[in-house]
């Protein structure tokens, strides 16, 4: 397993490179290193709505252990940049129960982008890819802009940080609409759209968001 995850991390590293910018040069993929346990995910944070074609997913704001992360996703959500993105990307495994990722964001559109900012590695903030979260996508770290994923199930953790790998910033979680995530995960995709390892990962319709804000 934790070859297939690494695997995964290598593959997800490349996919969500194309998605914002040239890809770094490839690498031997890493064992995970042993991390702590991740904090309870954090139930007092802002709280965002994203309201989609497929249904409403809300979700919490980890501000305590990811402050850098929220702040730059509650700038897109204040300034109204993520209306009208869409949900372009859904990752999936076989197996008996749902595996994989959902990716939306602006894309590199230049009038949503705002500047990159720092990573915030699961190493430091004690997060973790477990079902439901909600992290950043990004080329190399301190690339992430405007774009995230939701993983669905809890066999994702190879996108965590290691010693030898910063991984992905997860800032949040889901707390209302995982069946949308779902519906969203099980959408049909296109087997000629994507370039590389994003090829046959392309929601053939995808998935609009008309609002998202936030709420109480």
């Amino acid at each position: 397993m934790n070859r297939r995850l690494a695997l995964l991390a290598l593959l997800f590293a490349a996919a969500t490179a194309q998605a914002q910018t040239e890809p770094p040069p490839a690498a031997e993929p890493a064992a995970p290193a042993p991390v702590p346990a991740p904090p309870p995910p954090a139930s007092e944070g802002p709280r965002v709505a994203l309201v989609t074609s497929a249904g409403t997913i809300t979700l919490v704001l980890d501000r305590v252990h990811a402050p850098v992360t929220v702040a730059n996703f509650l700038k897109y959500v204040d300034q109204k940049r993520f209306n009208g993105i869409t949900f372009y990307r859904a990752l999936t495994f076989p197996g008996d129960t749902p595996l994989g990722l959902i990716q939306a964001g602006i894309r590199g559109r230049s009038d949503k982008v705002l500047p990159p900012i720092a990573h915030e590695p699961t190493s430091k903030t004690g997060l973790s890819h477990i079902n439901g979260a909600i992290s950043m996508a990004r080329a190399a770290p301190g690339s992430a802009q405007g774009d995230f994923f939701i993983i669905v199930g809890d066999r994702l953790t190879g996108l965590d940080a290691n010693a030898k790998d910063p991984g992905y910033a997860v800032f949040g979680h889901v707390v209302d609409g995982m069946d949308t995530v779902l519906k969203i995960l099980a959408a049909p995709v296109s087997a000629t759209a994507g370039e590389g390892a994003m090829k046959g990962q392309m929601i053939a319709a995808p998935i609009a968001v008309s609002v998202t804000k936030r709420v109480k």
